[in-house]
């Protein structure tokens, strides 16, 4: 039986951690978690999302701009965060409207599809 979801990935080019946390901690508010000391050296940290983690790893070779892939996160007040990525030049994209959610796209600046939504 499949209790949960313990953690998603996504990835980072190699040698970007510190742009990586730099968006991802800074700018998106989100806790840097330790990683256990047998995957320290693998690059890439780790993120603490309400109850969930989301590891940031690192991978070369990869064309992010090309996937549908991407994580989700609900947020309390979708115009401040439209507000926040727009102050740090980041394009913000239309989604296509589903019922019961104000929701919105953009790209990280490593090409990875993020989407915000809040419930209505």
């Amino acid at each position: 039986m499949i209790v949960g979801l313990h953690h998603a990935q996504i990835t980072i080019p190699l040698g970007t951690e510190e742009a990586g946390k730099e968006f991802y901690c800074k700018v998106l508010g989100l806790n840097e978690i330790s990683k256990p000391s047998a995957l320290q050296g693998r690059g890439g940290f780790w993120l603490q999302v309400g109850n969930q983690e989301v590891h940031v790893g690192t991978e070369e070779g990869f064309n992010r701009l090309t996937t549908k892939a991407h994580l989700a996160y609900e947020v309390e007040d979708i115009s401040y965060w439209k507000k926040v990525l727009m102050e740090h030049d980041i394009e913000i994209l239309d989604s296509v409207p589903i019922p019961h959610y104000e929701r919105f796209e953009f790209r990280d600046p490593f090409g990875n599809r993020v989407e915000m939504i809040q419930p209505i």
